[in-house]
This record gives C-alpha cells, sequence and structure tokens, in this order.
C-alpha cells in the first residue's frame, strides 16, 4: 500500500474528513519511481472509475510534474467532505488502495474555495 503522509504536520488527512463543509478540493500528490509510472496510472485509472460513481463526486484530473520530476497529482472535486470521505473508507477503495505498491508516497489534503 501506498505511504500515506499528511501535507500539513498539524492536519492530518483524517481530521479533515471529520469536518462538515460543502464543496471540496482533494489535492493528491503522488512520489513515484521513474519505473512505477505506468503501472501505478494503471492502477490510478481503475480507482478514478470507482471514485466517479460514487455519490457527491463532480470531477477530476490528474497532472504529471514537469522537467523530468517523479510526481504526479490528482485533483478532485467533491460536493462535501463527507461525500469524499465515505467514498475514500469504502472496503471497495480501500482495496484498490491496497495494491499500490509500498514505494509509493501520497501526500493529500481537502481544501475549501475562498474568495479572493
Amino acid at each position: 500500500m501506498a505511504e500515506l503522509h499528511s501535507l500539513d504536520p498539524n492536519t492530518s488527512m483524517f481530521a479533515q474528513f471529520r469536518e462538515k463543509t460543502g464543496s471540496v478540493v482533494l489535492a493528491n500528490t503522488f512520489v513515484v519511481p521513474k519505473e512505477r509510472t505506468e503501472a501505478f496510472l494503471t492502477l490510478f485509472r481503475r480507482q478514478s472509475e470507482f471514485m466517479k460513481a460514487q455519490p457527491g463526486f463532480v470531477s477530476l484530473q490528474m497532472h504529471r510534474g514537469t522537467a523530468g520530476s517523479r510526481l504526479l497529482m490528482n485533483v478532485a472535486v467533491w460536493e462535501s467532505t463527507g461525500a469524499l470521505a465515505a467514498a475514500f473508507g469504502s472496503p471497495e477503495f480501500q482495496r484498490m488502495a491496497a495494491e499500490f505498491p509500498d514505494d509509493i508516497v501520497s501526500y493529500p489534503h481537502v481544501f475549501e474555495q475562498i474568495d479572493v
């Protein structure tokens, strides 16, 4: 299973899941060894098909770092933190997440839009 790290050491992903919010963005940055990129994307596509079918899912985009970077970033929009937490916590999603190799590191964080 991929290693999960908190992007903000003061705020765990699970603490974020307990927040009652409206629309949120999950930004999940993955550090993926070059030789595993295609295999990672194959697994991720399977996960994303599952997530797209879940209640409260809005959209998803995957981005690749430039200049030979090993980073991939998923940006997913959900109607609420509750919907995201329910999808993430489902046994089917957890089974798929367990398939990622241990040398992949994930930095998920939940964001709310603010007006500037």
